[in-house]
Formats: structure tokens, C-alpha cells, sequence
């Protein structure tokens, strides 16, 4: 499916139709083939995709995939050093702090939740391990 571009996916929505016009995805495949002999042939389970992709996001681009912040121990461990060592620094300075120590490194900045106790909570940036 990731040599279909954008105009492709559109093509193959208005394969379909709506309302009592609408193809099934065999009659979708079928056209698809005859129209376009010279790209790999489709099967239902992408047409099914594409569709469903239309119907809950209301377009077909591509959709980056999120993935999960990484946070090595270390940092882990910095962060808790220095607020042991200045308990009453707010979160938004220790926040900057490290940003700002990040950013002269040349790191990578992700955002992460860190909860110190049942009283502080507050956000912090770290860099994501392996990115």
C-alpha cells in the first residue's frame, strides 16, 4: 500500500461511491486492475483500509505514527538528584534547566510526565534515547 499516493487513495474512494451507487470491494479491485494494469493489484483488505481511514479521519494522507518517549535512567536519576538537592525549585525552572542543557548538547527534546510525589507533579522535558 505505499506506492499508492494520495490522487490513488482519492481514486479509489470515488471507485466506491456512496449512497446506492457503491461498489463492493471485488467490483473496486476488479476496476482498480482495468484502469491501472501497470501498478501491483490491490486486494480487499487494502481498499477496506483505505476506506476506514476515510471514514474516521475524513482524509487519506498519511498519518505519521506516534511512538513512545524513551527516558534512559540517568536522566531519570538527575532529575530527582537535583530536586533532592533544591526541593522548593518550581517545575517550570527545572524544566528550563534541563531544556536549556539539552539544547547545548544537541539532544534530541521529547516531553514527558514525571510525578515526584503524591503532592508534585509537574512536567519535564528529557531527550528520547534512540532517535
Amino acid at each position: 500500500m505505499s506506492y499508492l499516493t494520495e490522487s490513488l487513495k482519492i481514486e479509489i474512494l470515488t471507485m466506491i461511491g456512496y449512497g446506492d451507487r457503491a461498489r463492493t470491494q471485488c467490483e473496486v479491485v476488479r476496476l482498480f486492475r482495468e484502469t491501472h494494469p501497470d501498478l501491483p493489484p490491490l486486494n480487499q483488505g487494502t481498499i477496506s483500509k483505505i476506506e476506514a481511514q476515510y471514514r474516521e479521519m475524513g482524509h487519506v494522507r498519511k498519518v505519521p505514527s506516534k511512538r513512545q518517549v524513551v527516558v534512559d535512567d540517568d536522566t531519570k536519576l538527575n532529575l530527582l538528584l537535583a530536586l533532592e538537592e533544591n526541593p522548593i525549585t518550581p517545575a517550570r525552572q527545572l524544566a528550563r534547566d534541563i531544556q536549556s542543557i539539552l539544547k547545548t548538547n544537541n539532544k534530541p527534546l521529547a516531553f514527558f510526565d514525571f510525578t515526584v510525589s503524591k503532592t508534585k507533579h509537574f512536567k519535564a522535558y528529557f531527550f528520547a534515547v534512540g532517535s
